[in-house]
């Protein structure tokens, strides 16, 4: 049974409709208390409503008592709800049933003035009235069935329990919302103190407070407001990522879902005669995790050591991982999507996670009975291995984690110096040998364990999850911890739990390796971001002792975007301050000689290792080039652990000098486990591989080796060619030779012949994406060369370049601005589709004003971007005439900033695209001025945008203006009516440049071309190509059309397709067709001919040639 209502008083277009309510299956009306009225003047909704959205609120509500009065007298039955309750239903159906998509955002706002407008209601309640007095009741037609019949059916107790398991990640998923939940959830439950309270926290921009209050006083106030607050949360959830995850959730649960909740998970009583072993365990890893030990590349002190307290910093690490195969070499893949990444963080998307929270069952994406397992993934150098110090550190200091009795940490890398059988009591024997025979008594109790592998990449064997023999074939089983196996066996086992079940693991692993866990057990999945926003400042803060030096290197970081966005990486963080310290603490340095590119960067770490190692052997050159051609071996087998062997096979000595490049790992004087090393960091083995191309006597082959690395289709040498690249400049190398010696002129040149022979080559092969990214790779080396005349050689003479549907960072577009500087034959410069926002547009500034047609559709630039834009179109040597700024994000905002730098009579744009851009009516005064002085401007797409028929008048004020140069305008898709008509038809009477008019997708009727029709047969109008497509057009106005069109003799195409024209209109249109002999295509698909009809328009195909006729 459907209520049809009467359309709401206050300024709304379309109809309002009350729905009614199921109990059991039955019919019902609501009943309201006909003494109860809302107080306006203390009503707590209107202090969380925008004025208009209060208003409709009350529209809803008064209009629900006539309804219910009528019933009544009908003699029909009622279901009792307060008036309170129905108060909280017809706010409810305002914002959510009126605007689902939006109205998250209405609410989202800090500052407690901002307001969104209203304009449009939809019918229905949109799920709005959900029930609280039985949990029977439910919705008709509820469109998120499988939530609410989830909520329906939860008793109050699981209810509680649901609240109280998920509320971690519900405090996240409200934030910045929380105004909205206790519109909701709170006014009629909580009582109007307590909700101001909540508003004023929000209101003071600390949103993460306001939903934790929020939650604590509707858990405080009981089931009713639970209740209130789950429902409100269905109501709501669209447009909130992290709320609806969890609310997709629910329904996946499965009847054991209360029971796998309501497990505890607090402390367990450690039996007496383990107490003393857990203190002495726990101590034993307080000491050997409460130091961190840095490099400082210093002679007198290699490594310092600092307190893990006062030296860590913070991570960001979300709850989710994306595995994918990556193309391109390991770390800048990463770092691209980084920018992706942190993106979606700031949106809201993704959510965060505490590495306390790692075993926290409401994160966790698969329920296991016995136990759980956490993946942490992130690239090399983001500190998975300091993070995991932390996580022992904190366990052993009793921070975290006290439902674990104890906690026994591996590294793979000490695992792989394991070649034979063992088993689990061994393995932890011979780390944690105080054991001894007590290990038993753990076995019984495996819900207190806790076992951390760390480097699940490093690990020399493969372990297939997906191996059924694991779990058939004796040989491959390991359930037993006294059970001799090979270590992959114990791995795979305890994850799997089927060794130990009911103990829990948390595995480290780079994301190349993740596709090994794909079949896992896994719990929690999750990814080390890095370093977000003021977490890189904070690092140097705390790497450097005096703060005035690290504020000096951080303003050098933040002002060079290649440096500042390598800092997600804490690696790249401690490299630039090794590199960069000395130069803000040394008088004698000269600050013009910091370096600006990555080799440049590398060459002054090495340059400090030679100077503090440099004296302590005879020919560090001879060092350094068997160390590189050990290195660009294991760059080619993508090995990044090297053993003694290796050494000896390079004829290379553990020294001192050799430690300042390599770094031992295993270094323990009571094994006799062997001694590995590694480069401190990926990158830096790549550089040591790049600088021994040019200390070699002999360069031989050099360009067919560099070949030969660039054919590589996993990119695994992109670093590696940079690095080469950026080596033959002088600047790069200038550090270097006082310890070196000058590089081979010989090895240079052909380097850099090399770079010139790619980028030509590459330059006219950029049509598909390969041919793009490795288009923008080589303006990588021409950047880290640093070489102007080679750059001018190869793309002095370049008129256009595309990067089209490639995804760049900022240092993909600083790279990019410094071509395009040596550049001076620019034209076009196609990035639609690169997603570079405004911080990618700020790295490409200087020089967008020499390009003539710059193309940045959906790149979301946003109205701080358009101020960059802006300054270029001022720019006196600005060359832009076509400007595609379509899907941006611009807004009324930076519309108007743009129609400033319009109105500059030096401006000579000619062509802009502003199209769903979200403008409205706000910003078309701004326009119509630009328009009314422009006098270069002669085509303007203002399409998919909401300017309505009050921006549409504006525009037709500048359109009518002699001096408007206008020759195509497109205003499809702008909620256009009739309204408007009167005003463009008077604009086209009288404007004699406008040829090309597309009013598709609008609501013009039948009326509104009447009165366009009119301006039509005006001579002065000398449209060509005119668009009425889908806007509501009959019978009615086919005459009118016809008649004023027939004779205008300059129309070329007409666009009427999608309308509701039937056979009646067919004479007038073959009148049109017939009779305006300069017409080349009309369109009249997507009408209401019937086949004859169709047949009569599709014979005049042949009347004359050129004419295309299509139905």
């Amino acid at each position: 049974m459907h209520h049809q209502g009467t359309p709401l008083r206050r300024g709304f277009n379309e109809e309002v409709s009350l729905q009614g309510l199921k109990v059991e299956g039955h019919q019902c009306l609501i009943a309201l208390p006909q003494q109860e009225t809302p107080n306006h003047s203390s009503d707590p909704v209107r202090s969380f409503l925008p004025e208009e959205l209060y208003e409709c609120s009350l529209d809803v509500y008064d209009k629900a008592r006539d309804l219910d009065l009528a019933n009544r007298r009908a003699g029909q039955s009622a279901a009792a709800v307060s008036s309170a309750e129905f108060r909280r239903r017809a706010v409810s159906h305002c914002v959510c049933g009126a605007f689902p998509a939006a109205s998250h955002r209405i609410f989202e706002s800090r500052a407690p003035e901002s307001k969104t407008p209203v304009t449009k209601m939809a019918e229905g309640f949109n799920s709005g009235g959900y029930p609280i007095s039985s949990k029977r009741l439910t919705l008709d037609n509820d469109p998120n069935s499988k939530m609410t019949e989830f909520l329906t059916n939860c008793e109050d107790d699981q209810l509680l329990l649901l609240t109280k398991f998920y509320r971690d990640r519900l405090e996240q998923a409200i934030e910045g919302v929380a105004r909205l939940c206790l519109m909701f959830a709170a006014c009629d439950h909580i009582g109007v103190k307590q909700s101001h309270k909540v508003k004023e926290i929000a209101d003071s921009g600390n949103l993460a407070d306001c939903s934790k209050l929020l939650l604590n006083l509707v858990i405080e106030k009981g089931p009713r407001a639970l209740r209130v607050m789950w429902e409100s949360f269905v109501e709501m959830h669209r447009g909130l990522p992290k709320l609806e995850k969890i609310l997709r959730e629910l329904p996946t649960l499965g009847p054991d879902a209360f029971v796998y909740m309501n497990i505890p998970q607090g402390l367990s009583e450690v039996p007496s005669n383990l107490k003393d072993l857990q203190q002495k365990h726990k101590e034993t890893l307080r000491v050997q995790t409460e130091t961190l030990r840095v490099n400082t590349i210093l002679i007198k002190e290699k490594v310092k050591i600092f307190q893990l307290v006062d030296r860590y910093a913070e991570l960001t690490v979300i709850s989710t991982v994306r595995d994918r195969t990556l193309v391109e070499h390991e770390l800048l893949a990463r770092g691209r999507d980084h920018e992706e990444w942190r993106e979606k963080h700031l949106r809201k998307e993704l959510e965060k996670i505490r590495t306390d929270q790692l075993f926290q069952r409401s994160f966790s994406q698969r329920i296991y009975k016995s136990g759980n397992s956490a993946a942490v993934s992130g690239v090399p150098g983001i500190g998975k291995t300091t993070m995991v110090q932390k996580i022992v550190y904190d366990w052993a200091t009793g921070k975290i984690y006290p439902h674990f009795q104890f906690v026994f940490s591996f590294k793979f890398r000490d695992l792989n110096t394991i070649n034979c059988r063992i088993n689990l009591r061994n393995l932890i024997l011979d780390q944690y040998p105080y054991f001894g025979n007590i290990l038993g008594e753990f076995w019984k109790n495996p819900e207190a364990l806790l076992f951390i592998f760390d480097g699940l990449d490093e690990f020399k064997d493969s372990i297939d999850f997906a191996d059924n023999r694991r779990n058939t074939e004796p040989q491959f089983m390991c359930t037993d911890p006294e059970c001799w196996c090979e270590v992959s066996d114990i791995v795979y086992s305890l994850i799997q739990h089927k060794l130990l079940p009911g103990c829990s693991v948390l595995v480290t692993s780079r994301p190349t390796a993740l596709h090994l866990l794909e079949k896992a057990d896994i719990s929690v999945r999750a990814e080390i971001l890095g370093f977000v926003g003021d977490e890189r400042k904070e690092y140097f803060n705390k790497f450097f002792e005096d703060q005035t030096v690290a504020a000096a290197v951080f303003k050098h970081v933040e002002e060079n975007e290649i440096l500042y966005t390598m800092c997600y990486n804490p690696s790249y963080c401690w490299i630039l301050g090794l590199s960069l310290g000395p130069f803000f603490t040394q008088r004698d340095r000269k600050q013009q000689q910091v370096p600006k590119t990555i080799t440049q960067l590398y060459s002054y770490y090495i340059y400090n290792i030679l100077k503090n190692h440099g004296r302590e052997i005879e020919n560090p050159c001879d060092v350094l080039l068997k160390l590189g051609e050990m290195a660009f071996t294991g760059i080619s087998k993508k090995k990044i652990v090297f053993r003694d062997g290796d050494l000896i096979e390079y004829n290379l000595q553990p020294s001192q000098f050799l430690s300042g490049f390599l770094m031992e790992l295993l270094e323990k004087d009571e094994s006799a486990q062997s001694v590995v090393y590694t480069f401190p960091h990926l990158t830096i083995q790549e550089f040591v591989a790049a600088l021994a191309q040019f200390l070699t006597p002999d360069p031989g082959e050099i360009g067919k080796l560099l070949s030969k690395s660039h054919s590589e289709e996993d990119g695994r040498f992109e670093i590696f060619l940079r690095f080469v690249a950026g080596l033959s400049s002088p600047q790069s190398a200038r550090p270097l030779v006082d310890f070196l010696g000058p590089f081979l002129h010989q090895t240079t040149c052909r380097v850099i012949d090399w770079v010139k022979e790619k980028v030509e080559g590459q330059i006219g092969d950029s049509q598909t994406e390969t041919g793009k990214r490795k288009l923008l790779n080589t303006f990588h080396y021409l950047f880290e060369s640093q070489n102007r005349a080679l750059a001018r050689n190869t793309v002095g003479s370049v008129e256009t370049l595309s990067f089209r549907e490639l995804r760049l960072t900022p240092i993909d577009c600083a790279v990019l601005s410094h071509v395009i500087g040596l550049c001076d034959t620019i034209k076009h410069l196609d990035l639609e589709e690169c997603y570079i926002q405004c911080e990618g547009l700020q790295r490409l500034g200087p020089v967008l004003h020499k390009c003539q047609e710059l193309s940045l559709y959906r790149n979301e630039v946003g109205d701080s971007g358009v101020k960059l834009l802006s300054a270029a179109l001022r720019n006196p040597e600005c060359k832009i005439q076509k400007l595609h700024l379509g899907r941006n994000k611009v807004g009324d905002s930076g519309v108007k900033l743009l129609s400033a730098a319009l109105r500059n009579p030096e401006c000579k744009i000619q062509k802009l695209h502003l199209n769903d851009n979200d403008l409205t009516d706000s910003c078309a005064k701004d326009l119509a001025s630009a328009l009314s002085t422009n006098r270069s401007l002669i085509d303007l797409n203002l399409s998919e945008n909401k300017l309505g028929d009050s921006g549409v008048k504006l525009l037709s004020v500048a359109l009518r203006n002699p001096d408007c140069k206008i020759q195509k305008l497109d205003l499809r898709g702008n909620n256009l009516t009739d309204s408007c008509a009167e005003d463009l038809a008077s604009a086209l009477g009288t404007n004699r440049s406008l040829i090309d008019l597309n009013l598709g997708g609008n609501k013009l009727g039948d009326s509104g071309v009447k009165l366009l029709s009119v301006a039509l047969r005006n001579p002065e109008c000398k449209i060509q190509t005119l668009h009425l497509y889908n806007n509501a057009l009959t019978d009615s106005c086919a005459e009118d059309l016809a008649s004023a069109l027939s004779t205008k003799q300059s129309l070329r195409n007409l666009y009427l397709e999608s309308n509701s024209f039937t056979d009646q209109s067919v004479p007038a249109l073959r009148r049109l067709i017939l009779t305006c002999r300069s017409l080349e295509e009309i369109r009249l698909q997507g009408n209401q001919f019937s086949p004859n009809g169709k047949t009569q328009l599709e014979s005049l195909r042949g009347s004359r040639r050129g004419l295309t006729v299509i139905v």
